[in-house]
């Protein structure tokens, strides 16, 4: 039953709080995100047990063996926790606001992700490149959601300059990546329906195209593959 998600996730999250300190004084990053990537392990495994919502990843031939930049379209909580466990070690860029909530906000930070103001305009991007230039230097990948906030299933938007200005600093091959999480975590709400989510890794682009080639071949990927898994998902619900 959904209903029993919310407090169960802040139990599961409580639960391991008291870990904080002892990471803080250890001061290693790598460890944070080990055990980040344990509590996210446990959400994905209370979703399964009380909201029968499990998931799917296809196209995984399509993922580098190194560090990549992943473009996925963003529609609920659910990409954010997944793909700690999807991608190891993964560098997520996030609005900055998500380091103010309790236990889960300093996990973040400590990893550490890649939080930007929005309101911050060149400096905040100057900072994102800088933090994702140390991020892959450490053997991370970096995942951005260009969309830049939370869309419905069938919902559209420009891609924001951001991705392009990473796609060109970073050099790296650039995975577009689509899924379906919208139709069974609605938006900013905890309303569950059971099912499976499909993340859809699509063949990664070369590093080194125009901006404008890379915006339009990511975003055309990216929609063209979510329009089939929401349809697919609807009607199979």
């Amino acid at each position: 039953m959904s209903i029993l998600f919310l407090p169960l996730l802040v139990l599961w999250t409580l639960l391991l709080a008291p870990a904080a300190p002892v990471l803080a004084l250890m001061k290693r990053p790598e460890r944070v995100r080990t055990f980040s990537r344990f509590w996210a392990r446990g959400v994905l495994a209370i979703l399964k047990g009380v909201g029968r919502l499990g998931y799917r990843e296809i196209g995984r031939q399509n993922r580098p063996a190194g560090p990549a930049l992943y473009v996925a379209n963003h529609q609920s909580a659910w990409e954010t926790i997944a793909f700690a466990v999807l991608v190891p070690d993964v560098a997520i860029v996030l609005k900055e606001e998500l380091y103010r909530i309790p236990v889960f906000g300093w996990f973040l930070k400590q990893s550490p992700m890649i939080a930007i103001d929005r309101a911050g305009g060149a400096s905040s991007l100057k900072k994102m490149l800088r933090e994702g230039r140390e991020a892959v230097a450490a053997g991370r990948s970096i995942l951005i959601f260009p969309e830049g906030t939370r869309r419905g299933p069938h919902e559209r938007a420009e891609f924001q300059r951001g991705v392009a200005l990473l796609y060109k600093a970073l050099g790296l091959p650039a995975v577009p990546v689509a899924h379906d999480a919208g139709l069974f975590w609605k938006g900013r709400s905890f309303t569950l329906n059971p099912g499976t989510v499909t993340v859809s890794y699509l063949p990664a682009l070369p590093p080194g195209l125009p901006d404008a080639d890379f915006i339009r071949l990511a975003s055309e990927a990216i929609y063209a593959e979510r329009d089939r898994l929401v349809a697919e998902g609807e009607t199979n619900r």
